[in-house]
């Protein structure tokens, strides 16, 4: 991911600019909010950008928002006044970090915000399958539609195509299109000219032209407006852009990968998807099994997870207990790789001994039954959606909630993007159990002061 920071490399804020860089982050500084957007508007390939309290946080979320530059912001500070850290979050921030930088912490918010540059473990066969034939048009210009439930590693899949492609040396760029407002997604993936609308103080390149040579993955890509879909078919069929208030085409050679969780040819017969956009986009169709589907990757994954997160938390590995291994193989994993992942960094921090054992795996009740049921019969009593009959709407919401806040060990952040809302509709709902005497699931150390000011929490 590439990461803009905004304030002098120096001190803590440098340390925390090296971490990011241990974790495969690419850096871009500024010494001011000013030339911080110059470089936003010209280089639409920033994931996130990291904002010392001192440049005014609140007044660089107004002016990306103010040119359509949908990049979450972090805010950051040494020793802050709470509520100036509070200010930050109110006024748009994604979250705060607090410095001197704790490694657990950045990796959770570099990994909430681009958490996609995991390894390819694959040792079931059915995802062997999936990726052979991923491998086989990797090197084409082909476009290729992977679609799957949430969680289960589509937007890895991509990646790990555009490494296998002849475009690997140019950039990859992902655009979330769920993540974005309907009014800045068009704007984010064309780009603007100066005057185009009021906040548009210059030009500004979108997506498709930062992946210009490159690979443009468009995630979740039925969540796209009908309406935008006309002009993003364009862009694909003759391969050139129109800017927002642009007078000439902008042409661009880019390869395109979408990913879904939906149905598309229903969403086509319903007419919520254009069916030429979907045969444009469906040259190439990869299905990633859900990972109750593919139970030969379960604990190969885990292992790695393990592994993984013994590092970033500079703990000593520790290998799974048998008890700890069965309890993992037989779970069913309705969040599927997502889910897994969270699971096993909960157990490497509450590991003791010199193995994780199963006390230390939590994993949430009612899950789909890792074996299917019998086909025509009743799903399993507790499990699925047979375990949420006689509650009512707002109830499963709430659980669902809190579940996935446990799951990322309080980072809001995470889980606002593991549950595809945005991070101020998550503390809303936080702050409404809170309210209710609820027990809701605290921040991260360091972040726990400023983050129950400011949601009640």
């Amino acid at each position: 991911m590439r990461l803009m920071i905004i304030g002098a490399l120096a001190g803590e804020l440098g340390a925390a600019a090296r971490m990011a860089m241990d974790r495969g982050a690419r850096i871009d500084q500024a010494d001011s909010r000013e030339a911080a957007l110059a470089t936003l508007r010209r280089d639409g390939r920033t994931d996130l950008v990291l904002c010392e309290l001192s440049h005014d946080v609140g007044a660089l979320v107004r002016a990306l928002a103010a040119e359509r530059i949908a990049v979450p912001v972090v805010a950051c500070g040494v020793n802050p006044d709470p509520d100036a850290a509070v200010a930050a979050i109110r006024a748009g921030a994604r979250e705060f970090l607090p410095l001197p930088p704790d490694a657990e912490l950045i990796a959770a918010i570099l990994d909430a915000v681009a958490g996609d540059e995991r390894a390819m473990v694959v040792r079931d066969p059915a995802m062997q399958a999936t990726l052979k034939r991923a491998e086989q048009v990797a090197g084409a210009d082909a476009s290729v539609l992977i679609t799957g439930e949430s969680g289960t590693g589509k937007e890895v899949l991509a990646r790990h195509i555009h490494r296998r492609s002849r475009r690997s040396a140019a950039a990859f760029i992902a655009l979330n299109c769920a993540a974005i407002p309907e009014n800045l997604l068009e704007s984010e993936l064309f780009g603007h000219e100066k005057g185009a609308f009021s906040g548009a103080v210059a030009r500004r390149v979108g997506k498709f032209e930062a992946a210009d040579g490159g690979t443009l993955l468009l995630d979740e890509i039925g969540e796209m407006d009908i309406r935008l879909q006309a002009k993003l078919l364009r862009a694909v069929q003759e391969r050139e852009i129109d800017r927002i208030g642009g007078s000439a085409p902008v042409r661009v050679d880019v390869r395109i990968l979408a990913t879904t969780n939906r149905d598309l040819l229903a969403e086509v017969a319903a007419g919520r998807f254009r069916e030429d956009l979907y045969f444009r986009l469906n040259v190439i169709s990869l299905n990633v099994p859900p990972l109750r589907q593919r139970p030969g990757d379960i604990l190969a994954l885990a292992e790695h997870f393990a592994r993984r997160f013994a590092e970033v938390n500079g703990l000593p590995w520790r290998a799974l207990s048998e008890a700890a291994r069965r309890l993992l193989a037989g779970h069913g994993w309705r969040g599927n790789v997502r889910e897994l992942e969270n699971v096993l960094h909960r157990a490497v921090l509450l590991a003791q001994g010199d193995c994780i054992d199963a006390d230390s795996i939590e994993v949430a009740p009612g899950r789909v039954p890792a074996a299917a049921p019998v086909e025509g019969g009743p799903a399993e009593s507790g499990g699925g959606v047979a375990g949420l009959v006689g509650m009512r709407m707002e109830e499963v919401e709430r659980d669902l909630i809190l579940e996935t806040l446990g799951h990322t060990l309080g980072n809001r952040t995470h889980a606002a993007t593991i549950l595809g809302i945005s991070i101020r509709a998550l503390r809303n709902k936080l702050r409404d159990y809170g309210a209710a005497g609820l027990r809701v699931p605290p921040p991260p150390a360091g972040l726990a002061a400023y983050s129950a000011a400011g949601e009640g929490a």
